[in-house]
């Protein structure tokens, strides 16, 4: 039910429990019920809803108008060349310093098992072109799947690349998750300087198809340039599944093996963040989480996609038409 604070729960016959708030359309909390009947938290959150505006993390938040980075907040379309609001040094970040995470959406319709959250983005918003209209449905199943569906109009061609910033750690706790097993079901990823700026194309990357947990006395693979650059994994992974949303895009499995996770996603890349600067984020605790406490699957185009738009990326164009009205 909608609170006078905003916050929502979703629950499902299987005895799952998931709790949002409309301040950035966040997702704040998914409690399991386990066979062995104890029940267990498996996102990262902070202990009340005014803490997530103290974080810089995006933990659990709704990210856009554009998620990931655009090099040197700028790109150029039909010869237009387009100056972004930075958020990151010269580069943009997940929609800019004010994105969709930073705002209050309105709850459109909500019951116990979806509720549907609107926003409205006017032309020039943290410089992107046009008026645009976004909507995100959070829908809890009985088989304890928490399906999100963005959607969003333009009355002008722009960028759009919405996607969700959970952090899943399936201990439970505030663990180290390189003790997970992660499988992500590709066949390249797209290497990042240490700005997290992609400056070739996708590399072939079967050794990285099977990510296990390296020992916490050895958190970067000090062999692996692409890990040293940005203290862990933070890169786009370009997926078998192509779009395909019936396929398995990534399987997480907990350190005791008990919980599970299986992504799909309809996005051609997955972009899988390791929580390597998550270090001073509030958590629901009285220590803040420390680096590495929390993985982020987010699916979404390849970053700083709409400087390469001619094919380096391979993938369907990230910009949005304008909408004909029916």
């Amino acid at each position: 039910m909608v609170s006078r604070t905003g916050l929502l729960t979703l629950r499902n016959n299987a005895g799952m429990v998931v709790t949002l708030m409309d301040w950035g359309a966040t997702l704040l909390s998914a409690r399991i019920p386990l066979s062995d009947g104890s029940v267990r938290e498996a996102l990262l959150g902070c202990a009340s809803p005014e803490c997530y505006q103290d974080q810089a993390a995006f933990l659990g938040a709704s990210i856009g108008r554009y998620a990931n980075r655009i090099a040197n907040s700028r790109y150029t379309f039909d010869g237009e060349t387009v100056t972004l609001s930075p958020s990151q040094g010269v580069n943009q970040l997940h929609g800019g310093p004010e994105g969709f995470d930073k705002r209050r959406w309105q709850i459109v319709n909500q019951n116990d098992r979806q509720v549907l959250f609107a926003l409205s983005s006017d032309d020039g918003d943290q410089g992107f072109p046009g008026n645009l209209g976004a909507t995100v449905q959070y829908r809890l199943t009985d088989d304890n799947r928490i399906s999100i569906t963005y959607r969003a109009t333009v009355d002008k061609p722009c960028p759009v690349n919405m996607t969700n910033h959970v952090y899943f750690n399936l201990d439970g706790e505030q663990s180290d998750v390189r003790n997970h097993k992660l499988q992500i079901l590709a066949d390249e990823y797209l290497p990042v300087d240490e700005g997290g700026i992609p400056h070739d194309g996708l590399n072939l990357s079967p050794e990285r198809l099977l990510i296990s947990a390296a020992p916490k006395s050895s958190p970067v693979s000090s062999a692996d340039d692409d890990q040293r650059k940005v203290k862990g994994y933070d890169h786009a992974f370009l997926l078998q599944a192509k779009g395909d949303g019936k396929k398995v895009a990534a399987h997480v499995w907990s350190a005791d093996e008990k919980l599970q996770l299986k992504v799909y996603t309809t996005a051609p890349a997955l972009q899988f963040y390791s929580g390597n600067f998550l270090g001073g984020t509030p958590s629901r605790g009285t220590e803040p989480y420390a680096d590495w406490q929390g993985l982020a699957l987010e699916s979404e185009f390849l970053p700083d996609s709409p400087n390469h738009l001619n094919g380096r990326n391979r993938t369907a164009s990230c910009v949005l038409a304008k909408s004909i009205p029916a």
